[in-house]
């Protein structure tokens, strides 16, 4: 069944869903009054699409690539950023932030090698990247584009004002799967639009050792629960391992909070 439900997520007109995203950046820049997108490069599937999408919408000269290095990013995703920008002629920048983050370490003194500090400094290497896009979006009159999917936004697998701190999110009604089958449709290279997820937020680090399964799983029951509206058991009378649907289930509603606004406080009391 979760073959049958990946088939029917992948029967979708590639052609217009591309033309939808592309009219809905452009229509969010220009009633903006922005000048152009500022979006991380990453030489992911993510990042990449929402490049070359960006530069459709609105010409190269309005899209700004930043490229955020570690002193562990493959250097693979290096070179898949660097070709995708060469190849979309658009301007990129490359600010590497490991002395940035060994800075805050310092000025924090709590060591990157600290037990309990391997999750704090991986969302705080996505903060600080968040922070260099809108130091250039301010700087150039420009809107930040957010790379997340539909499928990390259910799951809530970003960080909460990190890759999360955007102003608008062309693909996040697209699933990974999908997007995969869309980059294709874009023109990108296998080696990009099948790349494996890794976030690279701290060395070694895949999306496959955090998720409670691959995307291929993962999407279908996505697609069960929030696109046709089933119930857990449903779900799972569809051939899903009940404690991988069981753990989708809990990953949205604990990650509920990065999906809204905080919480306000009560009116004045007269």
């Amino acid at each position: 069944m979760a073959n049958v439900l990946l088939e029917e997520m992948y029967r979708i007109n590639y052609v217009a869903t591309a033309e939808a995203i592309i009219s809905f950046i452009r229509e969010t820049v220009n009633s903006s009054n922005a000048s152009g997108v500022v979006l991380g490069l990453s030489g992911g599937v993510d990042s990449s699409a929402v490049a070359v999408l960006s530069v459709k919408a609105l010409g190269p000269d309005r899209v700004l690539g930043i490229i955020m290095p570690t002193d562990f990013t493959p250097r693979q995703d290096l070179e898949h950023a660097e070709m995708l920008a060469r190849n979309l002629g658009i301007e990129t920048r490359y600010i590497p932030i490991t002395s940035i983050v060994e800075e805050y370490a310092r000025q924090l003194n709590v060591p990157l090698s600290h037990v309990d500090a391997k999750i704090p400094y991986a969302n705080l290497r996505a903060r600080v990247r968040m922070s260099i896009l809108y130091f250039h979006a301010n700087l150039l009159n420009r809107l930040v584009a957010g790379t997340g999917d539909r499928s990390e936004i259910l799951l809530g697998y970003y960080t909460k004002y990190g890759d999360a701190g955007v102003d608008f999110l062309p693909i996040g009604n697209i699933y990974k799967t999908q997007l995969r089958h869309l980059c294709k449709h874009l023109g990108l290279p296998d080696e990009i639009a099948f790349k494996p997820s890794s976030p690279q937020l701290y060395p070694g680090h895949r999306a496959v050792d955090e998720l409670p399964a691959d995307y291929t799983i993962l999407d279908p029951i996505l697609h069960a629960l929030f696109d046709q509206n089933l119930s857990i058991d449903q779900v799972v009378a569809q051939n899903f391992e009940r404690k991988i649907v069981e753990e989708v289930w809990r990953r949205y509603v604990a990650s509920m909070h990065k999906r809204a606004m905080p919480p306000i406080g009560p009116k004045p009391i007269r």
